[in-house]
């Protein structure tokens, strides 16, 4: 087991946060047309609002959270050894995202950068990486970045909806998944262990990749599109992650004081809590307010809870991640 310790977090707000019941307003000759109940995006979801950066690259975004965290730290840049840039978004197909915040950040040259794409996991599969390089003294610190936008997932799906004139109540189903979509930039400096906010333990990750189908996103950075089967996709990334469960309690003890999830909806949380047995009052939630941020979510929430004093010296802390192809992780934490 390779321990390292998470030294510091940050995250920026969205520039805007927009209420389901604004969205279902923009689609209301969709939602007359096919006799749709209003208010059935938060009733389903819990999502209250999810926010948008208005004209800004995942760089940029991804760019602001390190440079908060690089000022509340003052580390010297030039000791760290490894930047990963870890979000669904990418301001292009090539070079890699990394480039653009390496540059941005004035990183030095003998820092190695490059994109880490895993859907929704992408933050805790960077962890994996930066753990073993930390642990092997091939680097002393990591820079995780990531920064998530769905305003153009958000505008290209409900043009869409209003220009479809095929659509029923069963086809449209597929395209709800994408009004949680939420974004937030957040960046976590990795270190040694035993110093800093907490130390990172044990992982147990597994993967059911024949689902790799049931969600799938593509197009350019303002022409998103995704499509979502999300009963089967929550049944089958719950089942994965009970089966993975079973394989982190080989590993170490779950008697853990907090569990900190990747943020879907109230529906998903209170399946999967239920499925697995765990105490739904350890939980921290934020989608209600930011919505699904995507692999922002998890890191998202951790620091967000970290903010309002929520962990105690000593306390166990579990990261539970379920990533779309599908794959799950579950790490430990302790709260120094």
């Amino acid at each position: 087991m390779n321990v390292i310790s998470l030294k510091a977090i940050s995250y920026v707000n969205p520039d805007q946060f927009i209420s389901s019941d604004e969205i279902e307003n923009d689609l209301a000759a969709v939602y007359d047309k096919l006799k749709l109940p209003y208010g059935r995006i938060e009733m389903q979801t819990g999502i209250k609002t999810r926010g948008v950066f208005k004209n800004k690259k995942p760089s940029e975004i991804s760019s602001m959270a390190a440079k908060k965290l690089l000022n509340n730290t003052h580390i010297d840049k030039k000791k760290i050894g490894l930047l990963i840039h870890a979000s669904v978004c990418r301001d292009f197909l090539e070079p890699s995202t990394a480039s653009v915040v390496h540059d941005t950040l004035g990183l030095d040259p003998s820092c190695l950068s490059f994109d880490l794409s895993n859907a929704c996991l992408g933050v805790l599969s960077a962890i994996e990486v930066a753990r073993d390089m930390i642990a092997s003294h091939s680097i002393e610190y990591a820079l995780i970045v990531t920064g998530e936008n769905s305003r153009p997932l958000l505008e290209q799906t409900i043009k869409e909806l209003n220009q479809n004139k095929d659509l029923t109540r069963k086809s449209i189903k597929k395209y709800f998944a994408n009004f949680t979509i939420g974004s937030a930039g957040v960046a976590l400096l990795l270190g040694k262990a035993n110093d800093g906010l907490a130390n990172i333990k044990h992982t147990a990750c597994l993967s059911d990749t024949s689902a790799h189908k049931l969600c799938q996103g593509d197009g350019g950075l303002d022409s998103l599109v995704m499509e979502t089967d999300s009963e089967e996709l929550m049944q089958r990334g719950v089942a994965l992650a009970k089966e993975n469960w079973v394989k982190f309690k080989e590993k170490t003890s779950t008697e853990f004081d907090h569990f900190v999830c990747h943020q879907v909806g109230i529906h998903h949380r209170d399946f999967m809590y239920k499925s697995l047995e765990l105490n739904l009052d350890k939980d921290h939630t934020s989608f209600d307010q930011f919505g699904n941020t995507g692999s922002a979510a998890l890191p998202l929430t951790l620091a967000l809870a970290k903010e309002k004093g929520k962990f105690q010296e000593g306390q166990r802390i579990c990261l539970l991640g379920i990533g779309s192809g599908l794959h799950t992780q579950m790490t430990e934490m302790v709260w120094n």
